[in-house]
Formats: structure tokens, sequence, C-alpha cells
């Protein structure tokens, strides 16, 4: 079998690449890149890995891919047996992939709309940014909702789905700050992943220096 590289850029959605390979136990190298730390931004030998040039990006021999999803399917099906998915004739298998999808396309593009529209000095109370704002809400507050149905995204067990939205709850708020203090399930859902020891190993090797954003 070829091996598995994950290219981690530090405090990037790179990190749910590390934490799936951890969360599987299998064979993997890890190669870490700093951020510049004027820009913030990753360094040239980041962004030639893929032309994307954005985090995460894995190799596998030939293989060089990008884009978390796509990279956790792949990893799932061809490194780990098919663990931490859920299987199509689950009754857990339409909220799986819901949860799977929704963190990119609804909950982590809502907010990097504030991160660009900060960026820009656009104030976060401007009457044009209604929209976004709305949008923001009704994500955390879906988030809110479900975890106080079950433990985790697709139901009661653990899922690649809860490796997929972990991020934009825990370390996506380094760029995108929010107060978790409305949202009791949340808080509680993250003191349940922050336990897991897959979750630590994978913060230990790829950011050791930052604390996770669990509260």
């Amino acid at each position: 079998m070829s091996q598995l590289v994950v290219h981690h850029l530090g405090v990037s959605q790179s990190e749910r690449i590390v934490w799936l390979c951890e969360e599987l136990e299998i064979p993997y190298e890890l190669k870490l890149y700093a951020r510049d730390p004027v820009t913030r931004l990753a360094p040239a030998a980041y962004k030639a890995l893929h032309p994307i040039g954005t985090a995460p990006v894995i190799t596998d021999g030939d293989v060089v891919l990008g884009e978390s999803g796509a990279i956790m399917d792949y990893i799932i099906a061809r490194h780990g047996g098919g663990r931490l998915a859920v299987k199509a004739d689950s009754p857990d298998f339409p909220d799986y992939l819901y949860w799977m999808h929704f963190t990119n396309a609804s909950l982590i593009s809502s907010e990097m709309i504030r991160i660009v529209t900060g960026a820009l000095g656009i104030p976060a109370d401007d009457p044009r940014l209604a929209f976004s704002r709305a949008r923001a809400t009704r994500a955390f507050d879906l988030v809110e909702a479900r975890l106080g149905e079950a433990d985790y995204f697709a139901g009661a067990e653990f899922s690649a789905a809860d490796i997929m939205m972990g991020f934009a709850l825990t370390t996506m708020r380094v760029f995108a700050p929010r107060d978790l203090g409305p949202f009791p399930n949340i808080r509680a859902y993250l003191q349940r992943i922050g336990a897991r020891p897959g979750y630590q190993r994978a913060m230990a090797k790829g950011d050791p220096g930052m604390t996770p954003m669990l509260s």
C-alpha cells in the first residue's frame, strides 16, 4: 500500500484529516506547514501541492487530493475499511450525509462572509449584512437543535460527520469568533468530542501550540 501523507497547514481545515487518521488509527505521515507570520496565509510550499492552493491536501502515492469531504471519503474507503461512515441501509444515513455536507456548504460559507467583510472593514452591524447574519444564526440554531436530539450528528454514534462539523464549531472560531454561551447543546457536544483520545492526539500532533477551542 502506498504511503498516505497528510499535509497539515497549521490552524486550518486540514486538522480534520489528522483527526480522521487518528480516530481510524491508520498509518500515515504528517507533514506540518506553518502559516506566514505576517499574512497568516499558507506558505508557497503548501500552495504548490495542489492547483487550488488551499488546505487540506493529502498525497497517497501518485494521488494528490484536496477538499475536506473528498479526502474524508477517500481515506475511509481506501484506508479505513469503511469505518466512521454510515452505511446506506442505516436509518442514520440521511443525517450522516446532511451534516457531512452542511458544514462547508452552509455553516462555514456563512462564517466566511463574516471573515471577508471584516477584513474589508465593513462593520458587523452593517444593514447590507443582514442576510448573512440571519443565515449564520439559522445555521447555529439548527446545529443546537440537532445536538439536543442526538449525542452526535449522525445519531447515537460518533462518525465522520462529527469530524467535519467539529472544525466549524472549534478552530473556525479563531477566524470568525462566536460566543457559544447561548448554545448549551453545542458546548456539551464539544466536551464529548474533546474527551476523545483521537481528537486529543490529533490536536497535539497537528497544532501543539494551540489550546483546542472547546468552550
